[in-house]
């Protein structure tokens, strides 16, 4: 049976990214970020794609809540009509159809009720994985530049070395390949340059949400 995604989001996301580093300075360490990264990134898109089931089916369900009080309240009216010309075999006729209404509607609202839940539920799960995967990037970004300047502190004072600067700059490009490679998509630039200014870009969106929560709760209060 293959895993759920409540199971497979709950592995990942309580996964210690301690153990990923250490893999990491073992002998494979471009293997281990591959494997990694794309477990993540299949999450999230197998994730989002159940998303997009869940959200249809709301839809449909809603669509058909809709035709189905609409033919209810139609019967109403036509119930009133045969009633009047004493057609009490079609009155009858209409009521069964809205007792056969009556019963369904129940179910319909219950799926919609679930969808949105689970619509919920899926939204949360994604933001999680999102968030394990802006961890696990920042720590092996951290990772493979404290390397670099390792290998520069044990450079023989006889040969010209690099300086710590350039090394983790090939470093993080070195991650940015692979992440690029791993997840099919043009990675994040990890260069010290434009990294310092993503954190700093990223840094500031999560405080406007933080900002924004604060609202919301001294509104609450008011």
């Amino acid at each position: 049976m293959s895993e759920s995604i409540t199971r497979r989001v709950a592995r990942l996301v309580s996964g210690s990214v301690n153990a990923l580093v250490d893999a990491v300075e073992s002998s494979a360490p471009e293997a281990v970020m591959e494997q990694a990264i794309r477990e993540l990134d299949a999450a999230i898109a197998d994730t989002r794609a159940e998303l997009g089931q869940q959200v249809a089916q709301k839809h449909l369900a809603s669509k058909k809540l809709m035709e189905e009080n609409s033919r209810y309240e139609l019967l109403a009216g036509q119930l009133e009509v045969a009633v009047a010309n004493g057609r009490d075999d079609l009155a009858e006729a209409g009521i069964a159809q809205q007792m056969d209404i009556e019963a369904r509607i129940p179910v319909l609202e219950a799926s919609i009720s679930d969808c949105a839940n689970r619509e919920k539920e899926l939204e949360g799960f994604i933001q999680a994985l999102q968030a394990k995967k802006r961890e696990m990037k920042a720590e092996l970004t951290a990772f493979v530049q404290s390397q670099a300047a390792r290998n520069t502190a044990t450079v023989s004072s006889g040969k010209h070395a690099d300086n710590a600067t350039d090394k983790a700059e090939r470093a993080s490009d070195a991650f940015g390949r692979v992440l690029e490679k791993a997840s099919g998509i043009a990675g994040r630039d990890t260069g010290l340059g434009n990294a310092g200014k993503l954190a700093e870009l990223e840094e500031l969106a999560r405080k406007n949400r933080v900002a924004e929560r604060l609202a919301a709760l001294k509104a609450g209060k008011s």
